[in-house]
């Protein structure tokens, strides 16, 4: 089993959210789950948000339509909430999302790495007025990494199985 020093950036696409104007009630409203920082929470994944958009919001805006699998980072004012799309959807500029490339990083894998990512996200989001990481700093971001992707398939399967455990005795009366 060989692991490798990479950037997240060589792994995956990082992606900024945008936000359709709010006075045009035609953008809101929608089908198309759109994402803000405060819903997420201790979740490990998300399937349908508070607010959503409409075609014409999302034609009409920086929005980016995110595939099922994208992990979703918060890059301000609370940075290094994650969460993974369990399918398509978009978010607001709170995000910095993760966007893995399909043969190289597994997505609970690079979740079950979220305590890293945030630390990342506050050392290098410091510095400025407004805390935040930019999809740029992100990218930049270096992980050890196991070369092949059934690896870190088996390794996030592993934390994943960790967490539904711990989920399921946490919801056990004392």
């Amino acid at each position: 089993m060989s692991w490798e020093q990479r950037k997240l950036g060589e792994l995956a696409d990082i992606v900024g959210g945008g936000t359709p104007s709010t006075s045009n009630l035609q953008y809101w409203d929608g089908d198309i789950d759109w994402y803000a920082p405060a819903e997420i929470n201790e979740q490990v994944y998300v399937s349908s948000s508070q607010k959503k958009i409409t075609k014409a919001g999302y034609e009409n805006s920086s929005v980016k339509l995110l595939p099922a699998g994208t992990v979703l980072f918060t890059s301000r004012a609370g940075i290094g909430k994650t969460a993974i799309l369990a399918r398509e959807a978009c978010t607001n500029q709170g995000f910095q999302s993760i966007v893995p490339h399909k043969q190289e990083l597994d997505s609970y894998f690079i979740f079950s790495r979220s305590a890293e990512l945030k630390q990342y996200g506050e050392i290098v989001g410091a510095g400025s007025t407004f805390v935040e990481v930019s999809g740029k700093q992100m990218s930049e971001m270096e992980l050890m990494m196991p070369l092949a992707l059934n690896e870190q398939q088996a390794i996030g399967t592993y934390f994943r199985r960790l967490d539904q455990l711990l989920s399921l005795h946490q919801r056990k009366p004392f």
